[in-house]
Formats: C-alpha cells, structure tokens, sequence
C-alpha cells in the first residue's frame, strides 16, 4: 500500500471505502443475478448500450432479434411526431461480442447503439438552472458535477440498453416457457381506456400498435391523442398509466422473502426514468375487498394444471408465480422538462424564470410500452434460470414423507412421483387419496409402536 508523503495528506478513502465504491459504481448501473446487465452511456455522448451475461448458449440470435423492441422505443416513429419527441434516432444495434454466426455463445453479450441526433447546446442556459422535477439537482450534489447536456444517466436514452437486453431475454423465454409479455397504454391524463378493450388473455403487441399511442381501444386512443396535443401546445406535459400482462409464466418463479417476484418486478419498474407508482393484481382495489371476495379459489383444469378461477392475486402468492397472469400497472409522471415559463432559482440561489429548452417527449407512456415489456423479461429470465438450477439439483424426498408432497413443476401440473393427478376426483385421482390415507396409517401405527418402545426403555432405566 503506498504511504502519503510527508506534508501530503492520505486520500480520505480508506482501502475498504475504494472497495465500496468500486462495488457501487458497478452495482448502480447492473440489473440481475444470473441473467445480468450492465447498460452504458448518457443522452448526448457518442454511444449508448450493454453487456449482458448469462444468456444460455445456443441459441439462434441477430441484431433484428432485437431491433424489433428497440425501434418501438426509438424517438422520431413514422407518425408519432405530433405526440413525441423532435429527436429522429435510427437506435440501429450492433451485435460486438457474444454470438457467432448467428448463435449465442454462452460468453458476455456486448451491444452498441450509436448517437446521432445530438443538441447538446441545447442546453447552455440550462447549466446553472437546476429543472425543476428534474434529476439536475440531485445529481449535482451527489456527485459534485454531471453531464449538463441532457439528463446523462437519468435520460429516458440510457433504456436503450434495458430493451436490448431484455429483447434477448424474451426471445428465451418465449422459446423456453411460451411465455408472452404484452404492455399497453391504459390512462393518459384523466382519460382511461375501458377494461373491455384489453382482454388480458388475448390482447396482441399487434392490437396495441394500431395506434401511436399505443391504446388497444381505438377511440379511446384518439382522446388520449388530443390530450397530449393539447399539453404539447400549451408547451407542457401529461402524465399516463401503463398495463402489463405476462401470459404462461412458469410456476415457482420469486424467491423469498426479499427477493419476491412482485418484489423485484417493482423494482425493475421503478428504476424506469419518470415511474411514480406500481401496482399488481387488484393493486389498491383490494384494500376495499374482504378476504371471502379477495381469495383466489383453487380447481384443476382437464389438462391436470392446477388454476384460480379467479386472480385478484396478480399472478403471484407469496413472491412466487402461480401460473395465472400476471397484471402489472405503472404510473408515469408528466415529463419535468418543459417549454412553459416557471419561477425557479439557480444554483447561486438567484431567482429566475426557467423555458427549458431541448426536443422531449410531452407524454412518455407512449414510447414507455417496450420499456416496461422489456424489463418484465428481465426479471422473469434471471428467476427462471434461478428455479431451473434449483429443479435440477434438488435430490428427491425421503420416501417416509414423499407421498405427502408434490412434486416441483414448473408448468401447473400436480403430479407425485411423476404421476399426474387427475381433475375432479376421478379414478386415478382417488386410487393415489387412498394410498396417501394407507400410507398415512401405515405411519402413525409405526409412530405408535416407536412411542411405546421409547415408553419401555425409560421405565426400565429409571428402575
């Protein structure tokens, strides 16, 4: 360890504070455990992207696997410029690392999006006037100084990333699992879409981008279209909501009791620029349900899956996935910056009146769609890799308590010993009830002569 020279003061971080921050500053850009990423850049540097790790091996994957995803969030859409952003970014991805002719090879996935339609003078004036609900603030003084062009780190462009990684992450999933995540616009303003138009079980990607807004209900849609119309002429902004459904989810995915799924889902949400709140299930409804209407009640379906008729449960009991749908709501705030004049002050503390300049979006929920999609697949593809190194290692239950218990499933099914149980209580399923009640008994009566074995033995010692 090098030692200060005299007259030179020690740097005030011990070598256990380096260590930390060098743990934070890569904990702080990272998402995951086993399926992880690292995303990289700021809004009006050269580039933005990621690195991923954990993507099972071969597995078949090009560049259009995820510019799908991205060009649905890219600024400057083909008939979105009167509810978006001016700023027209191609966000084309380039594959650097991690695939060879077209295959995932297990090794660290690199991806690269260039910057193009960059302003960074856009923001001169702005320097010293902190935006107010902005992160200009905060992040001035927590680290002292910050990327003044843009939002940096805090820019909705730092997504690009996530929704490349999470591009590859529902490819996997929806190959592995079937699993499909749809997200759509279900509130702008005070105007909601009606429950009717979204059919959890049925909505497409494909329904929802019919319109630029991204509301499967086509009138609805075109209300929200003059909401924000309304705001971006006024040179200010609306806020929104944003549903999720994610179809097939394997059963046991969460992992107690910190790291529960619903856990981990808000926080994947929350951590998207602009989100201020995040519900599951009947989210907030629920406190205004009693228990008897609130429980989900339990039958087995023909195809031997267990299932609830019904799902005020969001898809998820105990942190762990159940295997119904899985419904998610996010709320986004208005965006802070806007063109509209506001009494602020700068960071001398001199009162001023702020007209931000620079080219954003005047309702984010629109281009948020693949965002909060993306970042579902995230997080259902690190667990799914957890339970499935859990299903594999896992040795089998001493047979004395075996029969008890079912076996792990991933897919709903009640089966033991690889036996399916049959619905409704037919033949095999009462066969397998009346062997669990003899092998019970079987049980109890050796329990009965043990005790009175251990009975004896005492009474002879204490004689």
């Amino acid at each position: 360890t090098m030692q200060p020279t005299a007259g030179h003061k020690a740097h005030p971080l011990s070598s256990f504070g380096t260590r930390a921050l060098v743990l934070l500053t890569s904990a702080m850009s990272s998402f995951g455990t086993l399926f992880r990423v690292t995303t990289f850049g700021e809004s009006h540097c050269p580039a933005v992207g990621c690195i991923v790790d954990g993507v099972p091996p071969r597995m078949a994957l090009t560049e259009d696997d995820i510019q799908v995803q991205l060009d649905r969030r890219r600024p400057g859409q083909k008939g979105a410029g009167s509810i978006g952003t001016a700023r027209n970014e191609a966000d084309a991805v380039q594959i650097l690392s991690g695939t060879e002719k077209g295959v995932t090879l297990g090794t660290p996935i690199g991806m690269f999006v260039r910057n193009k339609d960059m302003r960074p003078h856009d923001y001169g004036e702005m320097s010293q006037v902190p935006r107010p609900s902005h992160a200009d603030f905060t992040y001035q003084m927590k680290y002292g100084f910050r990327a003044a062009s843009g939002g940096g780190r805090s820019s909705a462009r730092e997504t690009i990333g996530r929704v490349a990684a999470g591009a590859i992450a529902e490819k996997w999933l929806k190959e592995k699992y079937g699993v499909e995540i749809v997200s759509w616009v279900s509130g702008v303003g005070d105007i909601v879409c009606p429950e009717s138009a979204a059919n959890i079980d049925t909505i497409t990607r494909d329904q929802v981008d019919e319109h630029m807004v991204r509301c499967p209900c086509l009138e609805t849609a075109e209300k929200m279209t003059d909401c924000i119309k309304e705001a971006r002429a006024d040179e200010d902004s609306i806020g929104g909501v944003v549903s999720v459904v994610i179809r097939n989810c394997p059963i046991g995915i969460g992992e107690p009791v910190f790291d529960r799924l619903e856990a981990k889902l808000a926080q994947a949400m929350m951590s998207i620029p602009a989100t201020k709140g995040f519900a599951i299930g009947s989210g907030f409804e629920g406190t205004r349900m009693r228990g008897s209407v609130h429980n989900d009640m339990f039958e087995i379906m023909p195809d031997g899956r267990m299932v609830t008729t019904t799902n005020h449960s969001g898809g998820v009991q105990g942190g762990i996935s159940n295997g119904m749908p899985i419904v998610l709501r996010l709320a986004f705030k208005p965006p802070a910056t806007i063109g509209k004049a506001q009494p602020t002050a700068d960071f001398m503390g001199v009162a001023t009146v702020l007209e931000a300049k620079g080219r954003h979006d005047p309702c984010v929920v629109p281009r948020a769609v693949p965002i909060v999609e993306t970042m579902a697949a995230l997080v259902l593809a690190d667990f799914c890799l957890m339970q499935e190194a859990r299903k594999q290692s896992a040795p089998p239950l001493p047979i004395e308590i075996a029969p008890f218990f079912c076996d792990v499933s991933m897919d709903g099914a009640v089966r033991y010993d690889g036996i399916p149980i049959a619905p409704g209580g037919g033949d095999p399923a009462a066969a397998r009830k009346a062997g669990l009640e003899a092998k019970k008994f079987e049980l109890e009566e050796q329990l009965k002569a043990l005790t009175i074995a251990l009975g004896a033995s005492d009474q002879c010692a204490f004689v």
